[in-house]
């Protein structure tokens, strides 16, 4: 059973902000104690955090839907509810996180510790001590927490590696990674034997250290997805070496440029910035018999190459014998102390087309939407009219005085005129409905 995952959706609600409370002063020796009730808390937030413990989404495979908890009540003498606690949830180090409803990338995770809220906790309805005035000095008002913030999210886990082990199936990329870490990546003579990233800690007698990762084969069409591409590239983006992995051990002398080129061309047409990495053409498996012949005639394939604007530097290896594979390394390393850090949060953002849904017919966008139920019904809709409605406490007549006010302030009452809404009709928010009154 494959337990590597590395892109998933899940659901999160942060927490409600408690509600204010309609509360008085009935102390003795306190003539006028006025009002005292006392703000809701602020309900809990929902963040991500990196572990990097973690190097896999596998434990959201079974737990998609995240609730923080509501903050508490307002309560009387003033006093405000507790607020909740934020619900913190560990991800591995290199998760990139999506809105689903909007397409944008919200975040990009990949310092350790590294904290994103995805989800802010609604906060306090306020207590009826903070309507108070002099023409009404005890007034029944206070106000709902605020509803918390809802997203679907998409966890994308790009590997954080410093170099990445590229080439057709079975080029030797898992042998090449167990000879040179500790990594025990699963090796066989049949293509597709790597079916998920490997990752492996390099270290050199110099003291120097990097991070390098075999990713899955790739094949022709991989940029749009055959085989295991689009599994395979995603990981490829942070990297900031490519070792490119060519087998000269086939019976066709010009299979190797063919496979090169194939796989130059599957970088190109999924990001054209992979190829601007630097990048080692590694000559594998050359304690074979026709590996030298091969290589000969791979060079001078390229030699030929017009398209290229550069020759590529060639440096053959054996994995199994140990020949060059030390060498290569080092060659490695001093490429990536010549190698920019890779900005892999701003070529995130490049690489996604942001959209967003079609809005609705709006009277304003920003304020609230009007609609016609089929039976007849005018229904009012909208982020700030709904967030506004929620947090109207329905059971005291002054909030509902309040909260038509409010309506009629953002210019409700003249737009539903407009629209042609006649005396008596039916108008309805969510489930509560009243009579429209000229």
């Amino acid at each position: 059973m494959n337990m590597f995952v590395d892109q998933i959706k899940i659901e999160v609600h942060a927490g409600k902000g408690g509600d204010g409370m309609v509360a008085f002063r009935r102390e003795k020796y306190v003539p006028n104690g006025g009002p005292a009730g006392g703000d809701g808390g602020r309900g809990g937030s929902i963040i991500l955090k990196v572990d990097e413990g973690l190097r896999t989404l596998m434990d959201f495979r079974y737990h998609r839907i995240f609730k923080a908890k509501n903050g508490g009540n307002g309560m009387s003498k003033q006093m405000t509810g507790p607020s909740a606690e934020d619900t913190i949830i560990a991800v591995p180090q290199g998760t990139t996180v999506r809105d689903l409803d909007t397409g944008e990338i919200i975040g990009d995770l990949v310092e350790k510790d590294q904290e994103l809220v995805v989800a802010k906790g609604g906060r306090g309805g306020r207590g009826n001590i903070h309507f108070a005035s002099a023409k009404n000095p005890a007034p029944e008002i206070a106000e709902n927490g605020e509803p918390g913030e809802d997203h679907y999210l998409e966890l994308e886990l790009k590997m954080l590696a410093d170099v990445g082990l590229i080439g057709f199936p079975s080029v030797g990329k898992s042998t090449l990674l167990s000879v040179v870490t500790g990594a025990k990546p699963k090796i066989a003579a049949y293509e597709f034997t790597t079916l998920t990233p490997n990752l492996g800690m390099v270290m050199l007698p110099d003291g120097r250290d990097f991070a390098m990762a075999d990713m899955p084969g790739l094949i022709e069409g991989a940029s749009k997805g055959v085989g295991l591409g689009l599994k395979f590239l995603r990981h490829i983006e942070r990297t900031r070496v490519l070792l490119h992995l060519v087998d000269m051990s086939s019976e066709d002398p010009h299979q190797a440029i063919e496979r090169y080129r194939q796989i130059n061309k599957e970088l190109a047409n999924y990001d054209p910035e992979l190829l601007k990495r630097p990048q080692i053409v590694v000559a594998t498996k050359m304690d074979l018999p026709n590996s030298a012949d091969n290589l000969v005639a791979f060079k001078a394939d390229l030699a030929a190459d017009k398209t290229l604007e550069k020759q590529p530097e060639i440096f053959p290896i054996s994995a199994v014998t140990h020949q060059g594979v030390q060498q290569l390394m080092q060659l490695t390393a001093d490429l990536l102390d010549k190698t920019p850090a890779f900005d892999s949060e701003s070529h995130d953002k490049e690489l996604v087309a942001e959209y967003r849904a079609a809005a609705p017919d709006k009277t304003d966008e920003a304020d609230f939407t009007i609609t016609k139920d089929e039976d007849g019904t005018w229904v009012l809709g909208g982020e700030k009219l709904i967030r506004l409605f929620k947090m109207t406490d329905l059971t005291h007549e002054e909030s509902q005085l309040r909260f038509a006010r409010q309506l009629r302030h953002m210019g409700v009452d003249d737009a539903l005129r407009a629209k042609g809404v006649q005396d008596g009709d039916l108008v309805r928010i969510e489930k509560f409905v009243f009579e429209f009154i000229q």
